[in-house]
């Protein structure tokens, strides 16, 4: 089961074969989380966790976040800055995981560019190597573009009143989506690798130009 609930608002088919950068999140993003997850309005906040989450409610789903049993996958912007982010619940039955819950948000700027649906694809590639065989999707009947995600990914929907849910069988693992996944998570980390050697440099550049302001500012005032 995987239970669908957020506000991505930004599903495009002319996104397809665009190759997005989702890495699996650890402990040490936590600031970046928090910093995502505060940053989200009221009403994306009441789509995210379909209800009225205040700070509070925030800090409290933080840190009950378990990343040794879930997924949690960010993309990240050139500043190192999460945009969008991901949460994939697993619940273990019988010693194996066969159901799931699933939560995603997306900053409003960085909406229309498709991430919603790419967070939503790599959390079904990780569903299916953890041996989920059915993904029930549970939606606010107003959020009209995460209904589409489900609904383009072939679930099959039913509504009710101002909730929809929907179901979707998944195929086994296989070679190819043990494969995929070790791609995909090898391409993320170098990707956030780059960034951060990027930031490291830029952030140098910026420290030198303000020591050399700071001299220029001191000659000028020796100079009076």
């Amino acid at each position: 089961m995987l239970r669908l609930t957020g506000c991505p608002q930004d599903y495009k088919p002319d996104t397809e074969g665009v190759l997005i950068p989702i890495c699996p999140l650890s402990p040490e993003h936590l600031p970046a989380i928090r910093r995502h997850l505060l940053a989200l309005s009221a009403h994306d906040r009441y789509l995210r966790f379909g209800y009225a989450a205040n700070d509070e409610h925030i800090s409290r789903y933080i840190e009950g976040l378990h990343f040794e049993r879930d997924e949690i996958y960010g993309i990240f912007n050139r500043n190192l800055e999460i945009v969008a982010m991901a949460h994939l619940a697993l619940m273990e039955v019988s010693g194996r995981a066969s159901s799931a819950e699933f939560g995603v948000s997306v900053l409003a700027y960085a909406r229309g560019r498709g991430y919603g649906a790419r967070l939503f694809e790599r959390a079904v590639i990780h569903a299916r190597n953890e041996k989920v065989s059915e993904i029930y999707i549970h939606a606010l009947s107003e959020n009209a573009p995460m209904i589409r995600i489900a609904r383009k990914s072939g679930a099959t929907l039913e509504r009710d009143g101002s909730e929809t849910e929907a179901y979707l069988r998944l195929p086994k693992r296989d070679l190819d989506s043990r494969v995929t996944e070790l791609v995909v998570d090898q391409y993320a980390k170098a990707n956030y690798s780059i960034k951060e050697d990027a930031k490291r440099f830029w952030d140098f550049l910026s420290k030198v130009q303000e020591i050399r302001q700071g001299v220029r500012k001191s000659r000028h005032q020796s100079a009076e």
